[in-house]
């Protein structure tokens, strides 16, 4: 069973040289989402009581996106190791079971900690180091067992080579008793190559004092670290991966499933066919038995059951009714409202914009800040004229079953009232009451027989 009281360390004060990135390493998205986020996401799901995060490099940064989601930051002044980084977060003031753990391991799932923790208190051990098992361990250090008992971790650097050919390796995630860490911190020294203060040494020193360790296998996935750009485009391909399998799983049908991309907080539903290129992120979420066609972006947006998003169609922030279609190339910009039945074509643009139920823009048409009524016709080329010369934006309200006739700009601020109709090639810049027709066109002349040489070839003779 979980420890009653749980807190957490994650160390996130490094820079990530390897990354050649400015940015800070903790912060680099994976599937979307700063990777330091998921680790937070995964100590919460495991009930953590309290997350303290140390932070270093874009100390400013790191605090923008962490602090809002309930830790505390502790600074570390000095990069002086890992061991010096926990000092940092004053474990002293800590109870309870005590998991340290890296910033930069974005697969870890709370069900890994979870069951890290189990084995944990059922060993009633001191001190644990996580370890897993790899099938290429490279610069990992090896956990060196006896009789299958934790014996030593042992850096690649320090190693034999039978030692290396040891695939068990130390993760960097740690559980202490909070008393034993607070007991043993500060007795670990800085006699290494780099002067550094390592966490590692805190098993040898309880070891010595005769308390009890252990070394606990997680998966593979636990273990993996993020430390350049090669492993965080690895990263966020095997996250896409297990999102896809979990929605497969709940009835979801891709068609080309590599092809596919989902972040981890898409919701789908079962029925719902998503077609090769789609890219769903945020917090969209699209309904049951839905269509969305290749190359369809979705950012932040609400899809509701049985609508058909078409190709290459971008969608965010905005909301889409029940089977309501849009695009193929349609746009709708944040907080945009289709209602159900609508249909909104291709090369429609909308932002701002609430747009009624079974009403229609079949193409080429811009709605910006604007309240469209139910059984609406949009003509081809409509657009509201929403930004004026004072730099302000205005709205324009159209009522229900109104006709908007083909190549129609709407000077807002502007009301048209239900059941009117709108000539095409219309400029309307004043209100039309309900049921009325507005015409605003210039006028048209005719001349019949008309040649070039029949009009005035100077200014002067054009008043004779």
């Amino acid at each position: 069973m979980k420890s009653k009281e749980l807190s957490v360390i994650i160390l996130a004060a490094g820079k990530g040289t390897r990354m050649k990135s400015p940015l800070p390493k903790v912060l680099h998205p994976v599937a979307g989402s700063p990777m330091i986020k998921k680790v937070i996401d995964a100590v919460k799901g495991a009930g953590a009581s309290e997350i303290r995060v140390v932070v270093g490099y874009g100390e400013t940064l790191v605090r923008k996106v962490v602090e809002p989601m309930s830790v505390t930051c502790f600074p570390q002044a000095n990069q002086w190791g890992t061991a010096d980084a926990v000092k940092s977060a004053d474990p002293a003031s800590l109870k309870g079971d005590v998991l340290i753990l890296n910033g930069d391991h974005p697969l870890l799932e709370a069900s890994d900690i979870e069951k890290i923790l189990t084995e944990f208190n059922d060993s009633r051990a001191s001190v644990a180091v996580v370890s897993a098992i790899v099938k290429t361990p490279g610069h990992f250090g090896r956990i060196v067992r006896h009789k299958g008992e934790l014996r030593a971790i042992v850096e690649a650097a320090d190693a034999s080579a039978e030692t290396l050919k040891i695939n068990e390796v130390n993760t960097g995630i740690y559980v202490l008793k909070a008393e034993v860490l607070a007991s043993f911190l500060p007795k670990i020294e800085n006699h290494n190559s780099k002067g550094e203060y390592y966490l590692t040494d805190i098993i040898s020193l309880c070891q010595e004092a005769g308390e009890k360790v252990t070394a606990i296998t997680a998966r593979a996935s636990v273990g993996f670290g993020v430390n350049n750009q090669i492993e965080l485009a690895k990263a966020t391909r095997l996250l896409f991966a297990r999102k896809r399998r979990a929605l497969m799983e709940e009835g979801v049908l891709m068609i080309d499933p590599k092809s596919t991309y989902i972040e981890e907080e898409v919701e789908v539903g079962a029925g719902t066919v998503l077609f090769p290129g789609v890219y769903l992120r945020g917090r969209t979420k699209v309904g049951a038995y839905c269509v969305v066609e290749p190359g369809a972006y979705l950012a932040h947006a609400r899809v509701a059951d049985g609508a058909h998003v078409k190709a290459y169609s971008y969608l965010e922030n905005s909301t889409v009714g029940a089977k309501a279609s849009v695009g193929p190339f349609a746009r709708l910009r944040p907080e945009t409202e289709i209602g159900a039945d609508a249909h909104v074509g291709n090369f429609v643009e909308m932002k701002k914009t609430k747009f009624g139920a079974r009403s229609k823009a079949g193409h080429l048409t811009y709605l910006g800040d604007a309240t469209i009524g139910e059984d609406v016709n949009i003509g081809c080329g409509t657009i509201t004229c929403n930004y004026a010369v004072d730099r302000q934006k205005y709205r324009t309200v159209i009522g229900d079953r109104v006709f908007v006739g083909s190549d129609t700009q709407f000077v807002a601020p502007i009301e048209i009232g239900a059941d009117a109709v709108i000539g095409s090639g219309s400029t309307i810049t004043k209100d039309v009451p309900a049921k009325a027709l507005a015409v605003a066109r210039g006028k048209q002349i005719i001349k019949e027989n008309w040649t070039p040489k029949t009009e005035p070839s100077k200014p002067e003779e054009a008043g004779k």
